[in-house]
């Protein structure tokens, strides 16, 4: 009988151990408000859609993008460029760093299987170009034309110009600014960095 009545003790003081542990951690939960208040403020994407914010150089929106969580890699219809390409393109450097920062796919292609390095690389951007290859980028994809990042800056200027004329009339308009002398100069430097 007296095992009977000390085990019964040592079960109730069981059970009232737990139920004292339970109520005390309710208890504390309820007694920090702040711990609700902890929870992630929500961040609105503004409403200047990303590409448009990173054509017009608009860094702030394009902050605001990244804190919402909007899609860095999505293609853009037309030239399937995603904003880093577009950064690049239109020599926005601190926005294309702010995009590797928040970690843009550097592999995604546009719709000339480009991909940000083949752009940095053929519009001379040698500030972008080593940027991307710190972050990693391949320098040995190649293009729907055949060519590495490299290969698009090793031929004759002089065959290659028309194209970067043709760009420059094409999205000079929207903000595209080449002077062709200082793409010819870099051109070799450009290909040095990605040997």
């Amino acid at each position: 009988m007296r095992n009977f009545k000390i085990n019964s003790v040592k079960q109730v003081k069981y059970v009232l151990f737990i139920l004292a542990v339970s109520l005390s951690a309710c208890g504390q939960q309820k007694a920090n408000p702040k711990a609700e208040n902890t929870t992630k403020t929500e961040v609105k994407a503004p409403d200047v859609a990303l590409q448009a914010a990173v054509v017009t150089g608009n860094f702030d929106a394009v902050k605001q993008h990244i804190a919402a969580g909007t899609d860095i890699n999505q293609k853009d219809a037309l030239s399937g460029s995603t904003p880093l390409i577009t950064a690049i393109t239109f020599e926005k450097n601190d926005i294309a760093k702010a995009l590797v920062d928040a970690g843009a796919d550097l592999s995604i292609k546009n719709s000339d299987g480009s991909t940000a390095l083949h752009v940095a690389a053929f519009f001379c951007r040698v500030e972008s170009v080593q940027m991307l290859m710190d972050a990693g980028a391949d320098k040995t994809t190649k293009n729907n034309y055949g060519a590495t990042p490299r290969e698009t800056v090793v031929g004759s200027f002089t065959d290659i110009k028309p194209i970067y004329e043709m760009m420059q009339q094409q999205l000079g308009p929207i903000g595209l600014q080449l002077d062709l002398e200082e793409v010819e100069k870099t051109r070799p430097v450009i290909a040095m960095i990605l040997q």
